[in-house]
C-alpha cells in the first residue's frame, strides 16, 4: 500500500479514536500512539504488513471497558467490528479486513484468542509490552486507583508466602500477570524490550521494599 494512503488511514483513525469514549484510564489515545509506535518498529524489523498493523494498532481499543466491567472478555472483539465498519466507511482495502479484525480480536488477555498471523503477534507484542517497564508501572496504579485497590499487603507487601490477590492490592498484580508477560512475547525484538523493562520494575519493588520496610 502506497506511504500516502497508509498516512491518510492513519490520520483518519486517530481523529476516530480520539472520538470515541474511552472508559479504561489506562487505554486512552496516549497508550494507543505508543503501541502504533512500537508495533511499527516491530514490524520493520520482521518484515510484517503494515498495511495490516498500523489500522490494527490504532484502532486495537476504539471499543475499551474498565477491567472490572462484566463484557470485558468481548471488548476486543467489539473493537474488531467497530474499527471494520469503520474502514469500510473511509474506503480502507477491504483485502486487510480479515488480518486487521484477528488482530485486534487477539491482542487482548481477556479475549483469550492465540493470534495466528505474524501482523497479530506484533499488535499483540506492542500492546503487552505497554503493561512494563515505568509506563506499566503507572498504568498499573493508575489503574488500581480508580478501581480503589489498596498499594500493597501490609502482612505480606511482596507476596512471599501467600498467592497474589490482585482484586485487592496494586502489588500483587505484579506478581499475578505482569511478571509473566515477557515469556509471552512472540517476536525476538519484543521478548528482548519486555526483560528489559521487567528488570525496571524489580527494581521499583526493590526500592518500594526499602521504604516500607
Amino acid at each position: 500500500m502506497p506511504d500516502t494512503r497508509l498516512s491518510a488511514c492513519e490520520q483518519a483513525c486517530r481523529q476516530f479514536v480520539e472520538q470515541a469514549a474511552i472508559t479504561d484510564v489506562a487505554h486512552d489515545i496516549h497508550h494507543i500512539e505508543r503501541v502504533v509506535t512500537v508495533a511499527k518498529k516491530i514490524a520493520q524489523v520482521e518484515g510484517a504488513e503494515l498495511a495490516v498493523i498500523v489500522p490494527a494498532a490504532w484502532l486495537h481499543d476504539c471499543v475499551s471497558l474498565p477491567k472490572n466491567h462484566p463484557d470485558r472478555a468481548k471488548a476486543s472483539t467489539m473493537a474488531a467490528d467497530k474499527a471494520i465498519g469503520f474502514l469500510s466507511e473511509i474506503g480502507y482495502s477491504s483485502s486487510y479486513f480479515d488480518a486487521i479484525h484477528h488482530a485486534i480480536r487477539a491482542h487482548s488477555f481477556s479475549a483469550n484468542v492465540a493470534p495466528d498471523t505474524l501482523e497479530a503477534k506484533i499488535v499483540q507484542d506492542a500492546d503487552r509490552l505497554d503493561a512494563l517497564g515505568a509506563i506499566g508501572i503507572a498504568r498499573c496504579l493508575q489503574v488500581s486507583g480508580a478501581l480503589g485497590r489498596t498499594l500493597y499487603s501490609l502482612d505480606d507487601p511482596f507476596c512471599e508466602h501467600r498467592e497474589p490477590d490482585d482484586s485487592a492490592f496494586s502489588v500483587d498484580h505484579f506478581y499475578r500477570k505482569l511478571f509473566h508477560i515477557a515469556n509471552t512475547l512472540h517476536t525476538d525484538a519484543a521478548r528482548k524490550e519486555g526483560k528489559l523493562r521487567e528488570q525496571s520494575m524489580h527494581a521499583f519493588l526493590d526500592q518500594l521494599a526499602e521504604e516500607i520496610e
